[in-house]
């Protein structure tokens, strides 16, 4: 036991000082990123080879996770996905859409489909598509980054019927839980609009005259004139592109359900759950979440599950639940990470977003909790006989997030009216 807690904080260690242990070992950087990887897949090689039993149950909890709920509820939106690329759907709703995706997120037309594919189809698929549009040159790698910041969403099947009934027990949770996480996320893309403002990149709206739609069945006919594979052959190469990528997903899935269990065998998760307990009890959550919140740390749906499990109220098992799914967990940001690696996206905007998406997502839980949840009422009886500075907090910062959405929806429809009048004129 305590040769892996010692060989697992080697490797946490390694992960915090690796600037300076690169700068130690080498001066080149890419040999310096080369031997940290490599120490860090020695050190968890060994702690699996001590702990087989552990790596077992962590492999078959994540291999029964991609394989009951991530590839039956990913495959069909994968293949429609590549299906529409192929077919020139993309380029039909860029035109379409421009006039409205422009002045709300400042991204192109092309952004609607990634925007309804990543709301109803859940992460990473519009990282996919993003970076699909980004080798395509579809986009600027600056808008590419705002896509991929607001895009990334759990999937309405995941939230309304993996959490709120079957691990929840509670349906009609499943509105409040997706209402959180939309409106958290589509808030950031209305900030995101002014992110990068001043693109050097930045590609032009088409300028053609005449009836929108007719230019975007225009488009659409051309791309497809110009695709000179068969349609049998676009259907093949959609459900072979789709399964690798879903192999790729429950490979990094499983192995992160692998770290989880050697981790909390090693005693680190309880380690970061007491840490986080010096922030979080003092505003009045309860000690029993933050295990689940640590593991969803890592893997939101893991720890999804454990804070179902907790003893702790419904309100904050829901706000654990909207900040674990907000952060999506680094076994998403590794699937994102890896969808984009051979494009120009950066990582950074995305991790940054992911924070503010989780602050966001707890903010909003608490005030729809309250608003549209039958049990709200109870809850807040049984908060009044204990009041902590949570129970009035998010309250005011949720006041602030709504006047900040008006402001900018009221800003956005102003400029498409600008927009549009100055077209007309």
């Amino acid at each position: 036991m305590w040769v892996l807690i010692a060989l697992l904080l080697l490797l946490i260690s390694l992960i915090i000082f690796k600037r300076y242990l690169c700068a130690f070992f080498t001066s080149d950087y890419r040999r310096r990123e080369q031997l940290f990887w490599l120490i860090c897949i020695i050190t968890l090689t060994i702690g699996m080879i001590i702990q087989p039993g552990t790596v077992y149950q962590g492999a078959l909890t994540g291999v029964n996770l991609w394989f009951n709920i991530v590839f039956p509820s990913l495959l069909p939106f994968l293949i429609i996905s590549d299906l529409l690329l192929s077919f020139g759907m993309v380029h039909f709703l860029g035109t379409l859409m421009e006039p409205l995706m422009r002045p709300l997120f400042n991204v192109p037309g092309s952004g609607s489909f990634v925007l309804a594919v990543g709301y109803t189809s859940g992460c990473p698929i519009g990282a996919m598509i993003t970076a699909r549009l980004r080798s395509q040159l579809l986009c600027t790698r600056i808008e590419a980054e705002r896509l991929v910041s607001f895009t990334n969403n759990s999937s309405p099947l995941f939230m309304l019927v993996a959490v709120a009934v079957g691990m929840l027990n509670r349906p009609e949770l499943g509105p409040v839980i997706a209402a959180a996480h939309y409106t958290s996320n589509l808030t950031l893309g209305l900030i995101l609009r002014f992110y990068g403002k001043n693109d050097p990149e930045k590609i032009c709206a088409p300028t053609e005259k005449g009836f929108l739609l007719a230019r975007a069945f225009s488009e659409l006919f051309r791309i497809y004139r110009l695709e000179k594979r068969s349609p049998g052959k676009i259907m093949g190469d959609a459900v072979k592109n789709s399964i690798s990528s879903l192999l790729n997903i429950g490979g990094f899935i499983t192995i992160f359900a692998v770290l989880i269990q050697l981790l909390k065998q090693a005693g680190f998760i309880n380690f970061i759950s007491g840490k986080l307990g010096l922030i979080l009890i003092p505003l009045g959550f309860s000690p029993s979440v933050l295990p689940a919140l640590t593991s969803g740390l890592i893997e939101m749906t893991v720890g999804a599950k454990l804070t179902s499990a907790s003893e702790a109220p419904l309100l904050q098992q829901l706000m654990v639940i909207a900040i674990i799914l907000a952060w999506s967990g680094i076994s998403i940001h590794a699937q994102v990470a890896s969808v984009i690696s051979e494009t120009d996206i950066r990582m950074k905007p995305f991790i940054l977003t992911r924070f503010a998406h989780a602050f966001l997502a707890a903010i909003y839980t608490n005030l729809f909790f309250r608003l549209a949840s039958p049990a709200a009422r109870t809850a807040m009886v049984q908060q009044a006989h204990n009041p902590s500075l949570w129970t009035f907090l998010p309250l005011l910062l949720a006041v602030c997030g709504l006047i900040l959405i008006t402001l900018l929806t009221g800003s956005a429809i102003i400029c498409l009216c600008r927009k549009l009048i100055f077209r007309n004129r």
